[in-house]
C-alpha cells in the first residue's frame, strides 16, 4: 500500500513538472515569435514608408549580419558567395601573406607572422592592426571577410595598411602573395647542458609526426630536456592538438574536453596510442599571441603536471566553430557551438569579447566602451588543481606557471623593424659581399657599415638614441645576415642570445633533472 501511495504521488510530480514544461516551452516559443512578428512588421514599415526604394533581401541580410555581430567576432553569416570561397579555401591552394589574424576591440589584428613569409620581409609584426585593404576600412569586419579580402592567388598584390601598437598613422604596405608552404616545426636547436629546443609554430596534419622526428633527433644528439616553443602559434587543428600532447601524456589521460549546447558537443578526447613517454623535464613557452591548439597543448601538460608553463598569459581563443548550411539556400552560419576545456575543467576561451557587448541597450551601440575590469590579476581567477595538487588559473586563455615577460622593444628600434631596414640591409650586405659565409658575417664588427645604411636610406634618429639600442640592433644586424646565409634556423640562433623568456626556460631545464624537479623551481619564481 505505501509502495502504491508513493508512486501515485510520484506520477503526479511527473504529470506536474511535464506540464510546466510543456506550458513553459510554450511560453518560450510564443515569445520568439512575437519577437518575429516584430521584425516582419518592422520590415514591412520599411519598405512601404522608406523615402527610397529598398532590397528586402539586403535587409534580411543585414539583419543577420546585425545578430552575428552580437555574439563573438568567430561567428558570422556565409551568404552563398562566401560560403563558396570558403569551401575553396578548405579544400584547395591559395596565396597569402603569411600572416594569422583574428579579432581584437573590432579591428582585424596580427597574431603571429609566419617566418620566411612576404609579411615577415616587409617588417608587419604581431600586434599591428590592419585597418585598410585596398582603401576600404576593416573596423567591424567578420574575420572570414578579412581572410577572404587578403587572400588570393598566387603573384597577385593586395595593399593594406597597417598601424602598430604605439604608431599614431597606419602605413601603406604593398604585398605580393605567394602559396604558403610552412612546416610545423621549422626547426630545433641543441644548447649546452643538454637542452633540446623544438619551435612548434603551427598545427597542421604532420605536426605530430614532425614532433615524434624531432624528439628522436634530440634525443640521439643528447637532449636532458625539452623546451617546446608555442610562443605566437596561432592553433590549428583539433586532432593535430590532440596528436602533439599524447607524444607527452600516457595513455588514457584527458587532452581537452568541449562542451556546448547542441547536441553531441559535450566530448572528451583522451590521449589514445601508447607512445615512448618522455620522462626529461619539459618546459612550454607561451605568449599573449599563443592561441586554440597551442592553448590546448600547454594547458593539457600543465593540468598533468608534465610540463612547466613560462611565459605571457595566452590570447583565449578556445571555441569551436560549426558551419551549418541554410536550407533552400547556399547560404551557411558559422557559429561558435562549443567551448574548450583544460582537463582541470579551464575554460580556455577568454569572454571578453562578450563580456563588453553583453548586456542589451535600447539606444545605439557605444562601440569605443570601456573594455571589460581587467581579469588578469590572479585574485580575480578561478583557481583550479592540476593531478598533484598544484593551484592553476583559469579566467580564459592559459596562465603560466612562470611569468616572464619580453623586453619591450622601443623607437628607434621598432620602427627600423617595422620599415624592414634590417631585412633590406642584409641583403645588401650580402649581395656587396659574394663568397660571405655565417662564420665570418658572425665575427664581423657591422655596426659602422649599418648605421651608415641608415643614413643613406634618410633614416633620420638622434645618434645617442641609436647607441642606446646598440645590443639589440647589433644582434639584429647579425641576425638578418645570418637568416640570409643559412635560413631561419641560422637566424633564431643568433637571436635566442637575446631571447630573455627562451633564456630563463633553457636555464630552468638545465637546473631540473625530472619534471618533479622542475615544478618544485616554478615554487621559487
Amino acid at each position: 500500500m505505501i509502495r502504491r501511495r508513493l508512486g501515485f504521488g510520484a506520477l503526479l510530480v511527473v504529470l506536474f513538472v511535464a506540464g510546466w514544461m510543456f506550458g513553459w516551452s510554450r511560453a518560450q516559443a510564443r515569445d520568439r515569435y512575437e519577437k518575429l512578428d516584430l521584425f516582419v512588421d518592422a520590415l514591412s514599415k520599411v519598405e512601404s514608408y522608406y523615402v527610397d526604394p529598398v532590397d528586402p533581401q539586403k535587409l534580411v541580410t543585414g539583419a543577420i549580419n546585425g545578430m552575428m555581430k552580437r555574439l563573438d567576432p568567430f561567428s558570422n553569416y556565409l551568404d552563398a558567395k562566401s560560403n563558396e570561397e570558403l569551401t575553396v579555401q578548405t579544400q584547395g591552394q591559395f596565396g597569402g601573406l603569411g600572416i594569422v589574424v583574428s579579432v581584437r576591440d573590432n579591428w582585424p589584428t596580427v597574431i603571429s607572422v609566419l617566418e620566411g613569409t612576404p609579411a615577415a620581409s616587409l617588417g608587419i609584426l604581431p600586434g599591428d592592426r590592419i585597418v585598410e585593404i585596398e582603401g576600404k576600412s576593416t573596423r567591424g569586419l567578420a574575420i572570414d571577410d578579412v581572410v577572404s579580402k587578403l587572400r588570393g592567388e598566387d603573384g597577385t598584390k593586395v595593399t593594406i595598411q597597417v598601424q602598430g601598437v604605439d604608431e599614431d598613422q597606419a602605413r601603406t604596405v604593398t604585398v605580393t602573395r605567394r602559396v604558403i608552404h610552412v612546416k610545423s616545426i621549422p626547426y630545433t636547436n641543441l644548447f649546452s647542458g643538454g637542452v633540446g629546443y623544438i619551435r612548434l609554430s603551427s598545427f597542421s596534419a604532420t605536426s605530430g609526426d614532425e614532433l615524434t622526428d624531432a624528439l628522436n633527433t634530440l634525443q640521439s644528439e643528447g637532449a636532458k630536456g625539452i623546451v617546446l616553443d608555442l610562443r605566437g602559434n596561432p592553433g590549428g587543428l583539433l586532432s593535430e592538438a590532440v596528436d602533439v600532447s599524447e607524444r607527452f601524456l600516457p595513455k588514457g589521460a584527458v587532452v581537452v574536453q568541449t562542451r556546448g549546447r547542441a547536441p553531441n558537443s559535450d566530448q572528451t578526447f583522451y590521449a589514445e596510442e601508447t607512445r615512448p613517454n618522455l620522462t626529461q623535464p619539459i618546459v612550454v613557452l607561451v605568449d599573449e599571441f599563443t592561441a586554440s591548439a597551442a592553448e590546448i597543448v600547454s594547458g593539457a601538460l600543465q593540468d598533468h603536471d608534465r610540463a612547466l608553463v613560462v611565459g605571457e598569459p595566452t590570447f583565449g581563443k578556445g571555441s569551436v566553430q560549426s558551419l551549418l548550411n541554410l536550407p533552400g539556400t547556399k547560404a551557411a552560419l558559422k557559429l561558435t557551438t562549443a567551448k574548450y576545456y583544460t582537463p582541470s575543467g579551464r575554460s580556455i576561451h577568454k569572454d571578453a569579447y562578450n563580456a563588453k557587448i553583453g548586456a542589451e541597450s535600447s539606444d545605439d551601440e557605444d562601440d569605443d566602451a570601456a573594455p571589460p575590469a581587467d581579469t588578469t590579476s590572479y585574485a580575480n581567477k578561478p583557481k583550479f588543481k592540476t593531478d598533484s595538487g598544484r593551484i592553476v588559473y583559469g579566467g580564459g586563455g592559459i596562465t603560466p606557471d612562470v611569468t616572464i615577460h619580453p623586453d619591450t622593444l622601443s623607437n628607434p628600434s621598432l620602427e627600423i623593424e617595422r620599415r624592414a631596414l634590417l631585412f633590406q640591409f642584409a641583403n645588401h650586405y650580402v649581395a656587396s659581399h659574394p663568397g660571405l659565409t655565417l662564420e665570418q658575417a658572425s665575427s664581423q664588427a657591422l655596426w659602422p657599415t649599418f648605421t651608415a645604411y641608415l643614413r643613406e636610406q634618410k633614416f633620420q634618429v638622434a645618434s645617442d638614441s641609436l647607441e642606446m639600442q646598440k645590443p639589440y640592433l647589433d644582434n639584429a644586424v647579425h641576425r638578418e645576415i645570418a637568416r640570409r646565409l643559412g635560413g631561419d634556423q641560422a637566424a633564431f640562433r643568433v637571436a635566442s642570445e637575446q631571447d630573455v623568456m627562451l633564456q630563463k626556460a633553457i636555464d630552468l631545464v638545465r637546473r631540473a633533472r625530472a619534471p618533479r624537479e622542475l615544478l618544485k623551481l616554478s615554487m621559487l619564481h
